[in-house]
């Protein structure tokens, strides 16, 4: 391992940001100037970044780079060129290519349609739910198609009611290795509702427990019954999970309870969940629904009813701001179906996300598993991300959508004032940290860089059940963490002042 200096960048450029999409295009070679003198005695006098890996005492590897978003010139680099797996530092690949295919104004919708008509309060057809990939869509929003399908004269329905999600693929859980109880790992189709999460809270009752399963907002609770909660008297396991019957049916160990808690739990069967849920809603407004039925295909009717998301943008910033892994492979789908492939995975439509990558923003190294970052078999390289980071920042789209990275003190509080300003994307995994995006040096130098950290073979040796908290992981990401701004707080120096 050894640190490099490159010479000279090939730099693209991104289009124009249009309502309609990111325009990305080539450019041609920029002019490289070499390094100041005055910089290359600060480096002498800091010594090389490998005596701040070594101190850092990470097992496995590190790799990173660091590049002048300006002239595109690579100013530090170690084993920068190493395919590491990117975490939710994924997540940024992800934005670009959803603002790229389907816009920075796109908005999802969620529809209410009949197949027959409305006649004197009465619909005679199906009313089906339409999923269109909203993954922001919550109880609230079916609060208000609940009302409006009233406000639409309906009061009774005399067909069926479908719930449609073949708008996107339909898969089991984002990360299959994952424990069943994580909430960051759901299921993905064309309908999500409270980011495919359902609510179970306990309350000691007595000798006993009081359990409720909910899909609640800050305004409703309405209680589900797709999803059903068993406590059972062992110690271990703490939860168990099966689908029985067209139902989630899980178990909780009563030893585990304690006086009281709560906590949201993924959903398998995301279009039965909003089902049930937006049958209870149209209850409250006095219509009764048969129990939904989940379909693939989508008959031609009438939109009685129609919620629209935020913009694109906006939900992308949020997804970044709280790294949601549901958000990330919706829209990362949703980006796939619109360049007109039919992905039967997240597998398949990260593989379409890297080849747009490797096209587009020069990332030939990168293969990514999903658009998450979740599955750790996804490889990106230090170069690759600081290569995209050097042609999006021309055009200002990514930056102001990422998530401000605060600097710490020894102690571990946040440091006010602190000179250089970071905006970046944050990933973890167990043993896996990485970090990438902007950073503005004391003078105002703006600099691109891209830090992994992984070690595989002790990734390899948790066991599942263990994956939601193994030993030593979090001492180690608090390392990973540790050595990330070391780096930045010496490119700040270097570079910088």
């Amino acid at each position: 391992m050894s640190t490099h200096l490159t010479r000279r960048f090939l730099l693209a450029a991104l289009g124009s940001v249009a309502t309609t999409g990111v325009v990305l295009a080539e450019a041609p070679l920029v002019s490289i100037h070499p390094q100041p003198r005055l910089g290359r005695l600060r480096k002498t006098a800091l010594g090389g970044p490998e005596k701040l890996v070594a101190q850092a005492g990470l097992s496995g590897d590190t790799a990173f780079v660091v590049a002048d978003v300006k002239s595109g010139l690579r100013l530090e680099g170690f084993n920068d060129t190493k395919g590491q797996p990117p975490a939710s530092v994924a997540k940024a690949v992800t934005t670009l290519y959803a603002l790229d295919v389907l816009g920075p104004e796109h908005r999802f919708q969620t529809r209410l349609m009949a197949t027959g008509p409305v006649s004197n309060g009465i619909l005679e057809g199906n009313l089906y739910l339409v999923g269109g990939g909203d993954p922001t869509l919550n109880t609230d929003d079916l609060a208000g198609l609940a009302k409006a399908l009233k406000s639409a004269g309906v009061r009774e329905v005399r067909g069926g009611f479908r719930v449609y999600d073949g708008a996107l693929p339909y898969v089991h859980s984002i990360d299959p290795g994952q424990p069943d109880p994580v909430g960051y790992s759901p299921a993905v189709t064309g309908i999500a509702l409270n980011f495919n999460r359902v609510h179970f809270e306990w309350k000691r009752n007595g000798s006993g427990y009081g359990v409720t399963m909910d899909a609640r907002t800050e305004r409703v609770r309405p209680a589900v019954q797709m999803a059903r909660m068993k406590i059972a008297a062992r110690a271990a396991p703490v939860y168990t999970y099966e689908e029985r019957g067209g139902i989630e049916t899980w178990t909780v160990a009563k030893a585990a309870l304690g006086k009281g808690g709560a906590r949201w739990l993924p959903v398998r069967r995301p279009a039965e969940y909003a089902g049930d849920v937006f049958r209870t809603l149209a209850r409250s407004h006095g219509i009764d629904l048969k129990a939904a039925k989940t379909t693939r295909s989508l008959p031609s009717g009438t939109v009685l009813a129609q919620h629209n998301s935020e913009p694109l943008r906006v939900i992308l910033k949020n997804m970044l701001k709280y790294s949601n892994n549901l958000t990330a492979e919706m829209v990362g789908l949703a980006a796939t179906v619109k360049r007109g492939q039919t992905p039967g995975s997240l597998k398949a439509s990260g593989r379409e996300m890297s080849a747009w990558a490797g096209q587009k923003l020069g990332m030939k190294q990168t293969l990514l598993v999903d658009h998450s970052g979740l599955g750790g078999a996804s490889r990106m390289t230090p170069s690759d991300l600081v290569g995209a980071l050097v042609l999006v920042h021309k055009r200002g789209i990514l930056r102001p959508l990422l998530k401000p990275f605060t600097l710490k003190d020894a102690k571990g509080r946040p440091v006010k004032g602190h000179p250089v300003k970071v905006q970046a994307k944050t990933g973890t995994l167990n043993f896996v940290s990485g970090l990438g995006g902007f950073m503005t040096a004391a003078d105002g130098t703006e600099l691109a860089f891209a830090i992994f950290s992984a070690d595989e073979k002790i990734r390899a040796r948790i066991k599942k059940s263990d994956r939601e908290r193994p030993d030593g992981a979090r001492s180690w990401s608090r390392r990973s963490r540790k050595l990330q701004q070391q780096l930045i707080e010496r490119w700040g120096q270097l570079y910088g002042s």
